[in-house]
């Protein structure tokens, strides 16, 4: 038995929270949690524009308990938490153009929902084990390629501070209070579920978008930034498998692909793939520009050495898939 097969068993009548639980990641992995048998609540305030929709659990609805609470509720937190075995923290503000013009609700939601959170397992369950995911986007501009967690740390905008300093808040209740936790550098995570309303975040959706509604994708640059892209599936597994290892108690890792793209081969295959659409190229808006770190891809070797886990869904299966999906649901997305 592999350690993704040992995982999957191991969740058989576990209760489990997800904050952010009917956004884009957390609806995908209440959806996998319910399969693998686990009693799942979901938390999630429902705050426009973030991603937040109840058809992401049409296929669960019956099977999960939703609460409609903002994470920053400290009673209510108090006691959400009680009794669960494993939270997955996926809640958070994450749009990046707002983040530069206002930087309040990344420390309202993201710092000071997160310490909520904290404060409610010390007090209330400190047994519970915790993931919690962040950006690639706390390394900023990359010095070396690929990216390890170790390189140096610079991040360019108030979205991604946030996220590495709630980083820095599981580590040190990890290290001081005994709250078991493992926090991760997601990148570029694409798929189903996601929220196709606008591009603020969620850059390889909203062109799938674009290229379903045979709209023109605008290429901005030249076209040759690389990124590695991860489809929602292989986000979900490595989430999982990190949750369940008790060597990554206390860890960061980078969860992305081991193959990196252009985004005007990201572009190419999705038009490809869908079969309508077109782009173009176009200058790069002030705003992308200030939070633009150039070429990014992702080292996964701790993860691979320590978790077990290594992505397995290539870029155009994952295109495919995705499309797949919202060409099918496209009327409860936009």
């Amino acid at each position: 038995m592999n350690k993704s097969e040992e995982a999957n068993k191991s969740f058989k009548g576990k209760k489990v929270l997800i904050t952010g639980g009917l956004g884009f990641i957390g609806s995908n992995l209440a959806v996998r949690l319910v399969e693998l048998g686990a009693q799942v609540t979901l938390l999630d305030a429902m705050i426009k524009g973030h991603g937040g929709n109840i058809f992401n659990i049409e296929p669960v609805k019956n099977k999960v308990e939703v609460k409609f609470n903002d994470l920053r509720d400290e009673k209510e937190m108090d006691e959400v938490v009680k009794g669960k075995d494993y939270i997955f923290h996926l809640a958070g503000q994450n749009d990046h153009t707002l983040s530069l013009k206002n930087p309040f609700p990344d420390i309202e939601i993201n710092i000071k929902g997160s310490a909520v959170l904290l404060e409610a397992c010390r007090k209330s369950n400190p047994e519970a084990r915790i993931v919690y995911t962040g950006t690639r986007g706390e390394y900023g501009p990359a010095i070396k390629l690929p990216v390890s967690e170790d390189a140096p740390i610079n991040p360019k905008g108030i979205y991604e501070l946030s996220s590495l300093t709630v980083q820095k808040l599981f580590k040190i209740y990890n290290d001081n209070h005994k709250i078991k936790s493992v926090t991760l550098r997601l990148t570029n995570v694409y798929g189903e579920r996601s929220q196709m309303k606008h591009d603020r975040f969620g850059v390889v959706n909203w062109f799938i978008r674009l290229a379903i509604d045979n709209s023109i994708i605008k290429v901005f640059g030249d076209g040759s930034i690389l990124r590695d892209f991860l489809y929602i599936e292989d986000a979900v597994n490595a989430i999982i498998m990190c949750a369940l290892c008790q060597d990554a108690q206390g860890e960061v890792f980078n969860v992305g692909h081991n193959k990196a793209y252009s985004f005007l081969e990201l572009v190419k295959s999705i038009i490809n793939i869908s079969g309508s659409g077109s782009w173009e190229f176009c200058p790069f808006t002030p705003e992308r520009l200030a939070q633009e770190p150039g070429d990014f891809y992702s080292d996964i070797n701790k993860i691979k050495r320590i978790i077990g886990w290594s992505p397995e869904v290539d870029l155009k299966e994952g295109l495919k898939k995705t499309i797949t999906y919202y060409e099918k649901y496209k009327k409860m997305y936009w």
